[in-house]
């Protein structure tokens, strides 16, 4: 008889991904821990090695399909190699083939649904607009002082650091079901990238801790992992508050979406040129807007007034 191997469970609490490339084909002999397909779930693009040796003798998915965990992957030829997988294990016999689909005689619009990045978009985007009474705070910042080689995403990281510093209401978890706050005692900073495929927001560790050399090797790592889309899954869970640069493609100011069960999100704009009083005189300044939107069920106006002063005060220092 033949063996099947599943789509194991991914962790967590994934239920399904989508075939993004196989490879091997039926007829290929394969070694245990071989890479025999990778699938993209809503978080990244995973690589799921084979768990034996032996003959693939069929493929039970398709380039595209979406498959639950527990679901056939591959099956192996009768008799070569017995060392199954852990995490699923073995079924005794291939199921029976699905009936053959008959074709459509009548031609209907086609209809990119939606999957990985931007299904979990729309998921989260629901739960921001179902649950978060949002409110948004505006301000800009003076960085005329800056050197014109300044880190702007690791100067704002660093700003966000000392804002929690003087307001961690904002560094929050909120269950509205139990209606209880979890204040953190370290800031886990989601970065929020732009990609082909939806945004993707991975996570920078404890970064109140770090000096700015560490904080732009990470930043470009994690960037990096982003763009080739192989960001570790622990990589992209729990921050305990978002930063979104969207001014390095357009825009001053946004009022932006809050993924619960985070309550806050800063949002820097575009930095522009204007005329400003400096010193009893008029003198044309280099200013960067920032968009701060929050919680209002957890936040009130004067913690995420004290949280936008504090990010002001760092970002307008020369260094």
């Amino acid at each position: 008889m033949s063996a099947l191997f599943a789509l194991p469970d991914l962790g967590e609490g994934l239920a399904e991904a989508e075939i993004v490339a196989w490879h091997v084909a039926a007829g290929d002999h394969v070694v245990a821990d071989q890479p025999l397909v990778s699938v993209e779930t809503d978080k990244a693009v995973v690589e799921i090695p084979s768990p034996r040796s032996g003959r693939i003798a069929k493929l039970h998915a398709e380039r595209g399909v979406r498959l639950k965990v527990g679901a056939a992957l591959v099956e192996f030829a009768e008799g070569e190699g017995r060392d199954a997988g852990a995490v699923v294990g073995e079924l005794p016999t291939a199921p029976p083939a699905a009936p053959r689909p008959k074709p459509i005689t009548q031609a209907r619009p086609m209809a990119e649904p939606l999957a990985g990045v931007r299904r979990a978009m729309a998921a989260n985007m629901r739960r921001s607009g179902d649950e978060v009474v949002p409110a948004t705070v505006l301000e800009d910042a003076d960085i005329g002082d800056w050197a014109a080689t300044e880190d702007v995403t690791v100067r704002l990281i660093r700003a966000v650091a000392a804002a929690v510093a003087a307001s961690p209401a904002l560094n929050v978890w909120y269950d509205s079901a139990r209606q209880e706050r979890r204040l953190h005692q370290k800031l886990d900073l989601g970065i929020a990238v732009d990609t082909e495929d939806g945004l993707i927001v991975p996570v920078m560790r404890d970064v109140g801790r770090r000096d700015a050399a560490d904080l732009r090797r990470g930043l470009d790592r994690l960037i990096a992992d982003v763009r080739a889309r192989k960001v570790p899954l622990a990589e992209l869970r729990d921050p305990t508050l978002t930063l979104s640069n969207f001014g390095m493609m357009a825009g001053r100011y946004a009022a932006l979406s809050i993924v619960p069960p985070q309550v806050a999100i800063l949002g820097a704009g575009r930095t522009r040129e204007e005329v400003r009083a400096r010193e009893g005189a008029a003198a044309v300044r280099r200013v960067l807007p920032l968009s701060l939107t929050f919680d209002h069920r957890v936040v009130s106006g004067g913690e995420a007034a004290r949280f936008l002063s504090a990010a002001l005060t760092d970002l307008e220092r020369a260094r």
